[in-house]
């Protein structure tokens, strides 16, 4: 069950996805929200020392205008939250991006999952690089929404990426409060049939959620395009709400989708994406 989710609120890149995301998740589940909005402080001050400059009044106004930002982030996520009538505590801070990943971690460890935007092409922000050291760093899931992301949050047809990993496994695990309340699952074998040991193939997967009360169709990824483009196709061609992977695998879908997540496949990925690492 997802009972406490943390939002990890953007400051450098648009913010009304996650905003609308998050709030239509806690609307659906329940869920209590709480929201953090850090600003990153950017200036160094040995180079403001040297040049001659005041550290002091350097890092005030620092800290300053990227707790402002944090602020103004914060401000269009309670102004909806407000009106929704949802669950939710937030705060803004403004830190150094070393301890800003460290915050950020630390609180994902005693959440159930935690929401945040997915990286974003023409944006040189932290903001890109929160999202993958929380994957990597909490334990826990973590819940990429895209920005073109406009309506509510759905998770009525999901799609299993499934290559008999460790890693797909804890993926399908934590997702499961989301499986059990889908319409339709379809599980998406990643990797060839003769590369996945037997007993963990789509097919025993299918069976076992079966045994579970969750039926499921099984397809494959089509060999004749790339990993990238197959997956995007067959998101459209099934009407996927969303994804469920796990990440930092070493199947040629997870080598694109998460290898590259600071410049990968999801970037352009249209709909959210539940990862575990």
């Amino acid at each position: 069950m997802f009972g406490n989710i943390l939002v990890h609120l953007p400051t450098e890149l648009p913010v009304r996805a996650t905003v609308n995301g998050s709030i239509s998740f806690a609307l659906s589940t329940g869920a209590h929200l709480d929201v953090v909005a850090i600003g990153y402080e950017r200036i160094i001050i040995l180079l403001a020392a040297l040049s001659g400059v005041a550290v002091t009044p350097v890092f005030e106004i620092e800290q300053a205008r990227a707790l402002e930002k944090a602020e103004a982030a914060l401000r269009v996520f309670d102004l909806r939250a407000r009106s929704a009538g949802i669950s939710y505590a937030s705060r803004a801070l403004s830190a150094v991006p070393a301890e800003a990943r460290r915050i950020i971690c630390a609180s994902a460890r005693v959440h159930d999952m935690t929401i945040v935007t997915q990286p974003q092409s023409g944006y040189e922000s932290y903001d890109n690089v929160i999202p993958k050291e929380i994957l990597l760093r909490a334990g826990k899931p973590v819940l990429y929404l895209p920005s073109v992301i406009r309506g509510a949050f759905l998770a009525r047809r999901i799609g299993i990426c499934w290559d008999g990993s460790r890693l797909a496994a804890r993926a399908l695990h934590d997702a499961m409060p989301l499986l059990r309340e889908a319409d339709a699952l379809t599980i998406i074998a990643t990797t060839a049939a003769h590369k996945v040991p037997a007993e963990s193939s789509a097919e025993h997967l299918g069976q076992y959620l079966a045994r579970s009360g969750l039926p499921a169709k099984i397809v494959s990824l089509s060999a004749s395009q790339s990993v990238h483009r197959a997956l995007l196709s067959l998101v459209a061609d099934e009407s996927l709400d969303l994804l469920v992977m796990g990440g930092y695998g070493h199947s040629r879908l997870q080598e694109r989708l998460l290898g590259g997540i600071s410049g990968g496949l999801l970037r352009a990925n249209v709909i959210p994406v539940l990862m575990s690492h």
